[in-house]
């Protein structure tokens, strides 16, 4: 099967509307360890709530048409103002899906991967519809108090505690640290072979040769519903390893 273009994934999200504990209803924050993430909105209206390595936070808004994207360390909450819909692309498809994201729950959590593991994972498909989207909100909830606490101790002034975030940082890095083999053999097959393919074939092209038309072939992706960390999930199997609570 040809590769999915730029070793990338693609899923359809449907943003939580359920309110959490701070008023805004939306998704959960996390943050990508090594992946970026884009989204292109498809419908509805809804912000885009950020954390960089600057210790900036930042809102923007999003409504059809738009398209925003945020590299790997960047700390990101989506709030739906009203049936927020987005087309979600991310980078090095098979990374993400292996656990590439580490939501933002309280510090306690965080630093005991047992109790990290315990909070993000979700009912398996066997259980309701309605219990595994209770559980997929009181993740969120968990991860929004964890969230707002980088905040500091002012109040709601946007001011990021540098030492909360540099904690939270070493916690995630810590926390995604023995996947790393398993990802580079996911890279390795994925992303970074397909740079290659794309390098041997210029090579091809400059020598006079054929550069793999002969052996062209197109592909389909199947298409499974999910419940994932932002919201509902339309996730096409690019890769073929997609668990569940990605995304």
């Amino acid at each position: 099967m040809p590769a999915f273009p730029g070793a990338t994934s693609v899923s359809a999200l449907e943003v939580y509307d359920g309110v959490a504990p701070d008023g805004l209803a939306g998704g959960t924050p996390h943050v990508h360890l090594v992946s970026a993430e884009a989204y292109l909105v498809v419908g509805g209206r809804g912000r885009l709530h950020t954390i960089d390595g600057a210790r900036t936070f930042a809102e923007r808004a999003l409504a059809p048409g738009d398209v925003v994207w945020f590299a790997p360390g960047v700390i990101h909450r989506a709030i739906n103002d009203g049936g927020l819909e987005v087309h979600v692309i991310m980078q090095n498809a098979g990374l993400p899906e292996a656990g590439d994201a580490v939501m933002t729950f309280p510090d306690d959590v965080l630093a005991d991967p047992e109790r990290y593991a315990d909070a993000a994972a979700l009912p398996g498909p066997e259980a309701s519809d309605a219990d595994r989207l209770a559980a997929a909100h009181a993740r969120r909830d968990l991860a929004v108090a964890g969230y707002l606490a980088l905040f500091g101790d002012d109040g709601d002034d946007g001011a990021v505690d540098p030492d909360r975030l540099g904690r939270l940082h070493a916690r995630a890095a810590a926390l995604v640290r023995p996947r790393v083999p398993d990802w580079r053999a996911r890279w390795q097959a994925g992303a970074l072979a397909v740079a290659r393919e794309t390098g041997h074939r210029l090579d091809a092209l400059e020598r006079g040769g054929d550069p793999g038309l002969a052996e062209a072939r197109a592909a389909e992706a199947s298409v499974a519903p999910a419940f994932g960390m932002c919201g509902r999930l339309q996730r096409y199997d690019t890769t073929n390893d997609h668990p569940e609570g990605a995304r």
